[in-house]
């Protein structure tokens, strides 16, 4: 155990006793139901679509083994790397955004998805971790030089950003950016005036959205203009948390998972509730709040404002996705296609989810700023 030791010089050695080992315990906490979750809810998604009981848990062992090897390997990489490996993952994921607009496949009004090696990826859950990072540097270098235009540049990287999200289309996701992006415009010192102007045009944005695609028109529609009348999913998903009530009905035990055909995707907090109550759900909400609070506290009392932008961002992402995924469940706001993030079943999100956990947990590691000496 003497790599672990105080006085130990190893990579493996600092990176034990400079991580935050309460952020990484709560992030296990979460992955670890979540795997459970999905072992709950994907045999009878499984036996709809023809395959063995346990081939999504079978591939959700792997995603989470892949995703933890991530997670752990990132949240070892000083700062500069940290800069370095989220412009490279940008452009590689922004290129293979473009390539879904020509080989990517459409799944419900949108085509996000393609297939590489046979495996089936949604390069804009990428986009969003990396984003982040590279927008703090930029707002960053803006503060610490008098001629560099990282704010110009972080405008013309969110505008593209949000145009590729545009074309797939994605505009839940193109929500989820700008409000992420006008955060950290705001601890970045932009007056709360030009802050109010971007949610000004983002509402506008949103009008148009709903005139222009369909299904964001439908499901709006079907929010507001229902009459009670919920939609499939929704109404079962509403049924799930009446059976659940306060202490659920038991692990394994829940019914409504039979006929929700996103049990195991976006609709498991709906299983969370039925299968174990009331109780459950808290303890999620708790974790997630945790982990946000956790990590604003230690990024904001460093001096470092690229960790601050960085670290706050992630976090406020992290925070964002869980809220809108839990708020769609329960019919709070229209339905969107989002995950859970380290729950839900799929690839491209727990790997993404554990992306932009590693390089939170790298930012918000103790004297992550004495390394921090150049790009």
């Amino acid at each position: 155990m003497a790599v672990f030791s105080r006085l130990s010089k190893s990579r493996l050695g600092n990176w034990w006793w400079t991580i935050d080992k309460l952020t990484l315990s709560l992030v296990l906490l979460i992955t670890f139901i979540g795997a459970f979750l999905v072992f709950s809810a994907s045999p009878a998604v499984a036996r709809v679509n023809n395959f063995s009981d346990y081939h999504f848990i079978k591939k959700q062992i792997v995603f989470i083994l892949v995703g933890l090897i991530i997670l752990f390997s990132t949240s070892m990489l000083r700062l500069k790397h940290i800069r370095r490996l989220s412009i490279i993952c940008y452009f590689v994921f922004l290129l293979l955004m473009v390539v879904t607009l020509f080989a990517g496949y459409e799944t419900k009004g949108a085509s996000r998805w393609i297939r590489v090696f046979g495996f089936t990826l949604q390069p804009s859950e990428f986009i969003k971790p990396t984003f982040v990072v590279v927008s703090a540097w930029l707002l960053n270098g803006a503060k610490q030089t008098a001629d560099f235009p990282g704010m110009r540049l972080s405008v013309c990287l969110y505008a593209l950003t949000v145009f590729m999200l545009w074309q797939q289309p994605d505009f839940g996701m193109c929500i989820v950016i700008t409000l992420i992006w006008a955060f950290q415009l705001f601890l970045a010192g932009l007056p709360l005036l030009w802050v109010s102007i971007l949610g000004a045009l983002g509402a506008v944005s949103g009008l148009v959205a709903y005139f222009t695609f369909d299904h964001v028109h439908n499901r709006v529609q079907q929010f507001l203009f229902s009459d009670g009348q919920l939609s499939y999913q929704v109404k079962k998903s509403m049924e799930a948390f009446e059976n659940g009530n306060l202490l659920g009905c038991g692990p394994g035990e829940g019914v409504v998972k039979l006929h929700l055909p996103d049990a195991h995707t976006d609709f498991i907090f709906a299983v969370a509730g039925e299968e174990f109550g009331v109780w459950l759900c808290l303890l999620l909400v708790f974790l997630f709040a945790c982990i946000v609070m956790r990590t604003l506290y230690l990024s904001l009392k460093d001096n470092n404002l690229f960790i601050t932008y960085a670290a706050s961002g992630l976090a406020a992402l992290f925070g964002l996705q869980g809220i809108i995924n839990m708020a769609s469940t329960l019919h709070l706001i229209p339905t969107k296609g989002m995950t859970l993030p380290f729950i839900s079943y799929g690839g491209s999100s727990f790997f993404a989810s554990a992306l932009g956990m590693g390089m939170l947990l790298a930012l918000t590691r103790r004297n992550s700023s004495a390394e921090d000496k150049d790009f």
